[in-house]
């Protein structure tokens, strides 16, 4: 948690604004051509508490990507190596929102959509999508592919089901594509240091040790 608390307040020392997922897409021409990152959490599991309430000191939002079948419970998919430990429950999902977080969804079951029929993946979109509503008393704009999987039929499903925009495990910034149904992402691992998360956020990939931040500067050279 302290390497988190770190990368938080680099980011307000270095004057980053924190708009959630579905504001940045809403208005992405708006004021975000400065220092914008969008801070994401997958699943919702119960420890996600202590992030947010971390993120609440620094008047900081993000987005949570919920898989709404599982609720106030244990995940209901196959272990494969997930943590332990429930989802967040209504009572905090409600409070969340309240201060200013978004939660958005991911999928019903937490299951590999290129592999579903069609009928099963406008099931595992619009009933998550509906049961969160139902939940937040508010729309839900913001998906996630659950473990990134996804390809165009999912894309075009996500559409379909009155998502505004759906995000990948691809790596780069969220926008690179201008396609709001795969934003990519930056995946920060406990494993990150302070230095290494800067120059994820400033080259926009996971490449980044020395090796590769001097190959990178040599391919610019040459191009020069």
């Amino acid at each position: 948690m302290q390497r988190f608390r770190d990368q938080l307040d680099f980011l307000a020392t270095e004057g980053y604004a924190t708009p959630t997922m579905g504001e940045l897409v809403a208005a992405p021409a708006k004021t975000w051509r400065g220092r914008t990152a969008v801070i994401t959490f997958d699943d919702g599991y119960i420890d996600n508490l202590d992030a947010c309430q971390e993120l609440m000191k620094r008047g900081m939002r993000a987005t949570w990507f919920i898989v709404s079948g599982s609720v106030g419970q244990s995940p209901l998919w196959p272990d494969d190596g997930r943590p332990a430990g429930r989802l967040l429950n209504v009572t905090e999902l409600r409070d969340m929102q309240e201060n200013g977080m978004e939660i958005g969804s991911h999928s019903v079951n937490h299951v590999r959509l290129p592999e579903t029929d069609d009928e099963r993946l406008m099931q595992e979109l619009a009933d998550s999508k509906t049961t969160l509503e139902d939940i937040l008393g508010n729309a839900v704009s913001s998906f996630a592919y659950p473990y990134g999987a996804w390809d165009e039929r999912c894309a075009h499903a996500v559409k379909q089901a009155g998502y505004a925009a759906s995000c990948t495990t691809r790596t780069g910034w969220a926008l690179r594509d201008k396609d709001p149904y795969r934003l990519r992402r930056l995946t920060v691992f406990n494993t990150d240091t302070l230095g290494s998360f800067a120059r994820k956020l400033y080259f926009g990939s996971h490449d980044v040790r020395w090796g590769d931040i001097a190959a990178y500067a040599l391919r610019r050279l040459r191009r020069v």
